[in-house]
C-alpha cells in the first residue's frame, strides 16, 4: 500500500513472524514482512516508521546465522527485537549471548522492573510466552534491563534515547496475554504512528490504486466461488464498474448448487454481469481414469485454463487479470527459508497471465484472510457468503479419493450439504475454520433392514485455525456427529459408514489430497 504509515518486520525464520504482522494490524497500523537480508535501498523505499526484528531458530553467534546486510540500528528508526531479534541487538551492540543454563519454553511470568514506554500499562507479573535456548549474559552498551523472569534476569532491554528495544518473550502469540499492548506501545507511542489501518481505510486506498493502475483498460476476473475472488471482484467493480468482466467456470466439481448461487449473488445482489461456462464434460473427460492426486490437480488446472482462455477471447482490449492472491502466498515466496517444498500444486490460475499476455491485478496481495472477510462485509457481501469456509480450487476433485465419476460427485455433494446443514443448525459453523466431507475409495459391509450392503465410506472433517497454515481438529459434539452420520447413511444411497477425522495440521494437511 502506498502513502500509508508502515511498520517493517524483518523475518529471521520464526514460525510466528506472520503473527507479528497480524497483531500490529489489529491495533490499526499497517505492517509488512520482508526477509532479514533486505537491501538498504528497498528499506528506504518502504520508509517505515519502525522496524521489528522477528524471532528465529538460529543462534546469533553461530556461523551462517542470519544477520542484516547493513546496520539497522543506525538508521534513526525505532527498532523492536523479539527473541532472536533481542539477541541480535545484544550481539551487535557489544553485549553477550550464550546458550542458556536453563532453556525456557512456554508460559513465563514477566516482572517489569523499570518504567519505560514499551511496557507502559503492562501488569507486573504479566503472563508471556517464551521459546528460546539462548539468553543474554551481558548487557549491550547503552541499554538497561526493563523486565525479567525467574529464569531470564535480562528479559527485556531498552535504549530509550535511541528508541531501540528488545524482548525475550513473544508478544505476538495468543498465550502472551498482554502482548498486543506491548506491540501497540511500540507502534503508537515509540514509533509515533497515528494513521488508522482497517478495512474501511483499505477500501478507499485500494479503489484509488485500482483506478490509477488500470485506467480505462478492461479487467478479467475468474470467479471460483471462493471468498477471495468474490470480494476482489466486488471491490474492483466498485472502482471501475463495467470495465470488469467476470467469468465463472462451472467445473461440475463445486458444492451443491454453488454455481447457481454465485450467479444469483452477482446478477441479483450486485447487478454485476457474470459469464458462466458449463465445463462439466471437459473436466470429467480430463479426469477419466486418473486417481493420483497430483495428476488430478494438473488435469483440473489444464481444463480450467483451456476453458478460461477460450472464454476470454471474446473480451476485447482486456489487459488485466484479477486474482485473489493473499499475503501469506506472497510471504511464502520470499521467506527467509525460500519457497516451500511442493506439498501439492497450487490451485490458482497458474500460467494464465503469461499465456494470455495479461498483467496481474491483485488487490489483496497485502491482506490476510480475515482482513479480506472484513473488506467483504464492508462492501455489503452477505454474511452467509463472506463467512463461508474455504473451498479448494480443484473442488470435490480432491475430496473424492481415487478415480472420479459423476455418480461419486453427486454422492459427495449430497453428503457435504447434509454435513454443513447440520453443523449450521447446531450453531457450530462459525466456530469452525473449515468443515467438509470426503468420499473414500473404501467399501465396507453394512446392514440396512434385512439387506446386506457393500458401499462407500464417508469421512467428515472439521478444523479450527486462523489462516490455515496450522490447524487443530474440532471436538465435534457427539450428538451432532450422530445426526450427521444418521442422515448421510439414511438419505444417500452409496454410503453406509461415516467416520470423523481427528488429525491436526501438522502432521496432516487440512485437505486429504
Amino acid at each position: 500500500m502506498e502513502n500509508v504509515e508502515k511498520i517493517l518486520i524483518l523475518d529471521f525464520g520464526s514460525q510466528y513472524t506472520q503473527l507479528i504482522a497480524r497483531k500490529v494490524r489489529e491495533v490499526g497500523v499497517f505492517a509488512e514482512i520482508h526477509p532479514f537480508n533486505i537491501e538498504k535501498a528497498k528499506l528506504e523505499e518502504i520508509n517505515p516508521k519502525g522496524i521489528i526484528l522477528s524471532g528465529g531458530p538460529s543462534s546469533v553467534y553461530s556461523e551462517g546465522a542470519p544477520h542484516p546486510l547493513f546496520n539497522v540500528f543506525e538508521l534513526g528508526i525505532p527498532v523492536l527485537g523479539i527473541c532472536y531479534g533481542l539477541q541480535l541487538i545484544a550481539f551487535t551492540q557489544n553485549g553477550q549471548v550464550d546458550a542458556a543454563a536453563k532453556r525456557e519454553y512456554g508460559k513465563a511470568i514477566v516482572n517489569v522492573v523499570e518504567d519505560n514506554p514499551l511496557l507502559k500499562g503492562i501488569s507486573n507479573n504479566a503472563q508471556m510466552w517464551m521459546s528460546h535456548g539462548d539468553s543474554l549474559s551481558k548487557m549491550p552498551d547503552g541499554f538497561e534491563t526493563i523486565a525479567n523472569t525467574e529464569n531470564a534476569p535480562i528479559c527485556a532491554i531498552a535504549n530509550i534515547e535511541k528508541k531501540i528495544y528488545g524482548v525475550q518473550f513473544h508478544p505476538e502469540v495468543h498465550h502472551s496475554l498482554e502482548g498486543k499492548k506491548v506491540l501497540e506501545n511500540f507502534v503508537r507511542t515509540i514509533c509515533g504512528c497515528v494513521d488508522v489501518w482497517n478495512a474501511e481505510s483499505f477500501i478507499d486506498i485500494a479503489i484509488q490504486e485500482i483506478r490509477d493502475k488500470v485506467g480505462m483498460e478492461k479487467v478479467i476476473c475468474g470467479l471460483s466461488g471462493g471468498v477471495d475472488s468474490t470480494v476482489a471482484a466486488v471491490l474492483i467493480h466498485k472502482a471501475i464498474g463495467d470495465q470488469l468482466h467476470c467469468i465463472h467456470i462451472d467445473s461440475g466439481l463445486m458444492r451443491m448448487n454453488e454455481s447457481s448461487e454465485i450467479y444469483d449473488l452477482f446478477q441479483k445482489h450486485f447487478d454485476m454481469s457474470i459469464e458462466v461456462i458449463n465445463g462439466h464434460e471437459t473436466f470429467y473427460s480430463g479426469l477419466a481414469g486418473v486417481s493420483d492426486p497430483e495428476l488430478k490437480r494438473k488435469a483440473i488446472g489444464k481444463a480450467f485454463i483451456d476453458l478460461f482462455d477460450g472464454a476470454t477471447q471474446g473480451v476485447d482490449s482486456a489487459k488485466w487479470l484479477a486474482q485473489g492472491t493473499l499475503y501469506p502466498d506472497v510471504i511464502e515466496s520470499v521467506s527467509v527459508k525460500g519457497p516451500s517444498a511442493t506439498i501439492k500444486s497450487h490451485h490458482n490460475v497458474g500460467g494464465l497471465p503469461e499465456k494470455m499476455n495479461l498483467k496481474l491485478l491483485e488487490p489483496f496481495r497485502e491482506l490476510f484472510k480475515d482482513e479480506v472477510r472484513e473488506v467483504g462485509c464492508m462492501l455489503g457481501i452477505p454474511d452467509w457468503f463472506v463467512k463461508r469456509h474455504p473451498f479448494p480450487g480443484p473442488g470435490l476433485g480432491i475430496r473424492i479419493l481415487g478415480e472420479i465419476s459423476e455418480d461419486k460427485i453427486e454422492i459427495l455433494q449430497r453428503a457435504d450439504a447434509i454435513y454443513l446443514e447440520e453443523i449450521t443448525k447446531a450453531g457450530l459453523y462459525d466456530e469452525i475454520w473449515q468443515a467438509f466431507a470426503v468420499l473414500l475409495p473404501v467399501k465396507s459391509v453394512g446392514v440396512m433392514g434385512d439387506e446386506r450392503t457393500y458401499e462407500f465410506t464417508c469421512a467428515v472433517r472439521a478444523v479450527t485455525s486462523t489462516d490455515g497454515m496450522t490447524a487443530e481438529w474440532y471436538p465435534m459434539p457427539y450428538d451432532v456427529l450422530e445426526k450427521i452420520s444418521s442422515r448421510i447413511i439414511n438419505e444417500i444411497k452409496g454410503i453406509n459408514r461415516v467416520v470423523y477425522d481427528i488429525t491436526s495440521k501438522p502432521p496432516g494437511t487440512i485437505e486429504w489430497e
